[in-house]
């Protein structure tokens, strides 16, 4: 409605003007004969004046809808092309303005409260319907409702059936049919590229926006993956700059304390790109240890407010993939003054620590520091000097206090799931040299205790301070999880009372209590289903898989956001505040106002890109996975099956992941029936059961990089019948030669199509 009553009759050019820029809905012929209380022929005449109007370039659009031309309509389909500080960046799908003047950009108000509560935060990419307006220099939008994922941009490969029809192969693994081009816009089979719709009807097929390349070039893979996901990967000048000179400024050694005296040292990953702690510890004397691990102090050097901060924030961490890392800040930073290099005099946040005999933390306090590291060390060369009784005092030192550290945590009984993780090694040009699962030593043990107690420190810290506190929440299991949790167990005659309360410690003895291998994976694969995911958020849940009552995060400010904002609640709290010496930076390295009032949507949004970097990265590992694979199909695997549907099993490889489809079809001419409450299938004549957890041999059938995606079949076991077999089994096997290796995507099928698409029309698989 309009918020003003306007003069009756047939309006002037400059009143249908101001109708449409005071108008709060869409502004339409109708819309302005009801206001101006046209009749008869004066809407003949209204309809003429607008046409004039659209031809002078007053206005754009139809009678259902106008808007000053330049405008942005009342409502309109809106693209997300950037997370800023938590805020949705929109653009209009559609900008063709007389002037040629870039897109306006629209800052998106999501809803908040229980509304907010049941939608999905909006993502780079993701397209809305929305309602528009205009406040001050520049434009709202709220949303109405998000539009279909099909109608989304989408990435893949250019194919060329023998018709010469071009096709778009997706990389998604869960969208299975090629979508005709219409316009290829310069690209050619083989390249890499993005596309959106061409039209409204699917039958349009798609136009190519952008040309990414060779999909199976060294370090493609994680290129992939940062388009997919919209991951911010270029840092803007400004940013640069002001990282530059944030790099240069000065230490203040005199308002530091000065820790350089102190063998501390940085245990890493060998191939670790930067290091954000170090530890240190020395016996008491009482059968205790004074300890202390030192972070980065990324505070002193990424200011509220400024670009840097804006971009960090805007990211929430970095994302690692095998082949490169995208930082959340500028490599100055990240990779050299932030990271704690030995030798070198590096500003930190210090945690002191008190570690009673028992293990437990007794007293700690926060400083900025001044530290010197005496080496870093990769957690293979730490164990094997600690095996080897090699161990120089203030490792074995570490070593002494872990144990300590140890005993607690063996109090506290934390959640003991045995989750592998996988390792994907690359030589100089790119190329897959391993993929093989990371060895857990107790130098990775000693690490993570020391990091833990860090973090419930600082959480406590701020907490007793009443600061305000970014909290790394892990919720217990929902009753909705626990009732399906209870039900799969008792297929198999184990019982979980709902009636108690539930812990990690009965998790633990639950897992204990199965002797049997196979059945052992089955309850752990149920019991990792049943947890909630963490997030960061400003009131305080506990964290249930580690027994914590307070935890928070703020061992790793160089690649998350969460721990930047711990570490600036520390200066506030603790009185820690250096003002910085530059006009081009901002002053202040404690919480901001903005900070502090809106720490619950800042926690959102990291919360959000996490997840992001999470998938991204499982993802890009999976295409390895795929591509190293793509030369073995045909070779017989050990997988465990990791997921059952009526239409197949989802297995993975033993030893080195990534998951496959066994369809149902291959399991013989016998008919299975989906048992969902027990996750299983079972063979109508002669009861065969495949479940989650169940070890199985099977044939690699197919390997697909682009994708991720991996297929297997049955072993045969004798010529034209099919067969499963099993751990402990006689295997019996007509091999199939060395297998095929994966085919380029542009090169065509015996039929002269793609040969790995699936038209459109006959529907997509998703798992």
């Amino acid at each position: 409605m309009a918020k003003f009553k306007f003069p009756q009759g047939l309006p002037s050019r400059q009143q249908v003007l101001d109708f449409i820029a005071q108008s709060d809905e869409p502004a339409g012929k109708r819309e302005l004969s009801k206001a101006f209380g046209l009749r008869g022929t004066e809407k003949i005449a209204l309809k003429a004046l607008l046409k004039d109007m659209a031809e002078e370039g007053l206005i754009d659009g139809n009678r259902s809808a106008f808007h000053a031309m330049g405008g942005v309509p009342k409502v309109t389909v809106l693209r997300i092309v950037e997370i800023d500080e938590g805020e949705p960046i929109a653009i209009p799908e559609t900008w063709q303005p007389d002037d040629a003047s870039p897109p306006p950009r629209l800052r998106v108000v999501e809803p908040r409260g229980k509304v907010r509560d049941r939608q999905a935060a909006l993502r780079v990419g993701d397209r809305v319907l929305a309602r528009t307006e205009e406040a001050g220099a520049g434009w709202l939008a709220y949303p109405i409702k998000k539009l279909a994922v099909d109608d989304e941009q989408v990435m893949g490969v250019v194919e060329f059936d023998g018709s010469g029809k071009g096709w778009l192969a997706p990389v998604d693994k869960r969208v299975r049919n090629a979508v005709q081009i219409s316009d290829l816009g310069g690209a050619e089979a083989g390249q890499l590229v993005l596309a959106e719709p061409a039209g409204r009807s699917p039958r349009s097929g798609v136009k190519v926006t952008a040309v990414l390349g060779d999909p199976l070039a060294p370090r493609a893979f994680s290129l992939i993956a940062i388009h997919k996901h919209g991951i911010p990967n270029v840092f803007s000048g400004e940013t640069n700059h002001e990282a530059e000179i944030a790099a240069k400024l000065p230490l203040n050694e005199a308002h530091r304390e000065d820790l350089r005296h102190l063998p501390i040292v940085a245990i890493d990953p060998v191939d670790a790109r930067d290091h954000d702690d170090a530890i240190w510890a020395e016996p008491d004397g009482e059968g205790g240890f004074r300890a202390l691990v030192a972070i980065a102090d990324v505070s002193f050097y990424v200011r509220p407010g400024g670009h840097v901060d804006r971009e960090a924030r805007k990211r929430g961490n970095s994302v690692y993939f095998p082949d490169r890392v995208v930082p959340m800040l500028p490599e100055v930073l990240s990779a050299n003054v932030c990271s704690l290099k030995a030798g070198a005099d590096r500003a930190a946040m210090a945690c002191h620590l008190t570690i009673d005999a028992q293990g437990r933390i007794t007293a700690w306090r926060f400083t900025r520091a001044l530290v010197r590291i005496a080496e870093v060390i990769a957690y293979e060369e730490a164990q094997r000097r600690i095996n080897a009784d090699e161990a120089p005092q203030h490792l074995a030192h570490l070593w002494d206090a872990w144990r300590l550290l140890e005993r607690a945590r063996k109090e506290r009984d934390p959640l003991d799931l045995d989750l592998p993780e996988r390792r994907v090694v690359l030589d100089a040009q790119g190329k897959i040299t391993e993929i093989a699962l990371r060895e857990r030593l107790d130098a990775h043990r000693v690490v993570e205790d020391f990091m833990i107690a860090a973090n419930v420190a600082a959480a406590k810290a701020l907490e007793a301070k009443v600061a305000p506190v970014v909290y790394r929440i892990h919720e217990p299991p929902s009753r909705e999880k626990l009732i399906a949790l209870k039900d799969y167990l008792a297929t198999f005659d184990r019982k979980l009372s709902l009636g108690q309360v539930v812990t990690p410690s009965l998790f633990n003895r639950m897992m204990k209590d199965v002797t049997d291998e196979t059945e052992k994976a089955l309850v752990m694969e149920a019991v990792l289903r049943s947890q909630t995911q963490a997030y960061y958020g400003p009131r305080n849940a506990g964290h249930f898989g580690l027994s914590l009552g307070s935890y928070a995060h703020f061992t790793s400010p160089i690649r998350r956001y969460s721990d930047l904002l711990v570490h600036r609640a520390l200066v506030d709290a603790y009185g820690l505040e250096q003002p910085s010496p530059h006009g081009d930076i901002p002053e202040k390295s404690g919480l901001s106002d903005r900070d502090r009032s809106d720490l619950g949507r800042i926690a959102e949004a990291i919360s959000n890109t996490e997840r992001r970097a999470m998938v991204a990265e499982r993802e890009t590992t999976d295409r390895y996975v795929a591509a190293w694979l793509s030369g073995k199909v045909g070779e017989i695997f050990d997988t465990r099956i990791t997921g059952v549907q009526k239409f197949g099993l989802f297995a993975t490889i033993i030893g080195l992941g990534g998951d496959g489809l066994v369809p149902v079809s291959t399991l013989g001419a016998e008919r299975f029936g989906y048992d969902e409450k027990a996750q299983r299938l079972i063979g109508e004549q002669t009861g065969e059961q495949f479940n989650i957890g169940m070890i199985l041999k099977l044939r690699l059938a197919e390997a697909n990089p682009l994708t991720g995606a991996l297929k297997f079949e049955p072993v045969e076991v004798e010529e034209g019948v099919r067969g499963i077999e099993r751990r402990g089994g006689k295997l019996e096997h007509k091999p199939r030669g060395n297998g095929s290796k994966f085919k380029p995507p542009h090169v065509a099928g015996k039929r002269g199509r793609p040969s790995n698409i699936r038209h459109q029309g006959k529907g997509k698989g998703k798992r």
